[in-house]
């Protein structure tokens, strides 16, 4: 059985560093230092207010602890649960200046995770009945790919490459700089590592057997219909792993998925996903 996702601690305290350090500026919450006493303090319950797949408490209880470390966040869900409306996450109680001034970075770490998983949630159980997954891609909001990543993580889907070092995929345009696919994947298998692997995308049939022929790891089949792609994997016979990227939707990813590629890659499911709405709710003392 997999275990869950983790992120690492120092990815969250820098994100939610930058985060606060953007809300607060130059002289801190001025709202709540005209309005609330240095002494009140408050009780907050943070709730689902729609269904969804929950992602982002780290990032959220991480806010709350830089404002405060005093702050007492009871945590009553995991990242990965699914909430129905009304569903309590956590509670908080502490100062309340600084609950009111880490709240909203903690929606909002909260709200578009929780969105990103969700949605990865709806593409992973479209295609449940078949052996392939739904992977991201590099098309994430700068400064927040490791997160959202995660978030892919958490609502069942699978990550891609998370940059342009981890591993090489060889787009269309390189092929057209270095002069053609056979010459592309040669000079990249001189050039990488042992553990590098490397991807190579195609258009036609004919680049897929040159890909083949010439030992990628894996190969991206852009932009086919389901029937070239059923024609893709009959031709591959499990040589490389073989990835379907382009029109790819709720509606269409089953079908895609019933071809028999391996994996199905979308930019959907980060940069498309709408915000799950989760909200706090403050009893004062």
């Amino acid at each position: 059985m997999a275990y869950r996702p983790e992120l690492p601690g120092p990815i969250v305290r820098e994100a939610v560093r930058l985060a606060l350090a953007e809300d607060i500026g130059r002289a801190g919450d001025i709202t709540s230092l005209a309005t609330i006493a240095p002494q009140a303090r408050a009780r907050a319950t943070l709730s689902a207010r729609q269904d969804g797949v929950l992602c982002g408490l780290p990032f959220a209880v991480e806010a709350f602890a830089q404002m405060d470390g005093a702050l007492v966040v009871e945590v009553l869900k995991s990242d990965g649960d699914r909430l129905a409306p009304g569903e309590i996450v956590a509670r908080i109680e502490g100062h309340a200046r600084a609950l009111l001034t880490a709240e909203r970075t903690a929606l909002n770490f909260l709200m578009h995770l929780s969105g990103v998983a969700s949605l990865t949630a709806r593409y992973a159980g479209a295609i449940a009945h078949t052996p392939a997954k739904v992977v991201c891609t590099r098309k994430t909001i700068p400064g927040l790919r490791a997160a959202e990543k995660y978030a892919v993580r958490c609502g069942g889907g699978a990550n891609h490459r998370f940059g342009l070092d981890d591993a090489m995929l060889i787009k269309d345009n390189h092929i057209a700089v270095a002069g053609g696919v056979a010459k592309a994947l040669r000079a990249a298998r001189a050039y990488a590592g042992h553990l590098v692997a490397i991807e190579i995308e195609v258009d036609t049939l004919e680049q897929l057997a040159e890909a083949l022929e010439a030992g990628a790891d894996a190969v991206l089949l852009d932009n086919m219909d389901a029937g070239t792609l059923r024609r893709a994997v009959a031709l591959n016979a499990g040589r490389a792993r073989l990835e379907a990227s382009g029109n790819v939707s709720i509606e269409t990813i089953a079908a895609i998925a019933e071809t028999g590629v391996d994996l199905i890659s979308t930019s959907k499911i980060t940069m498309s996903a709408p915000a799950l709405d989760l909200g706090l709710d403050i009893a004062v003392d």
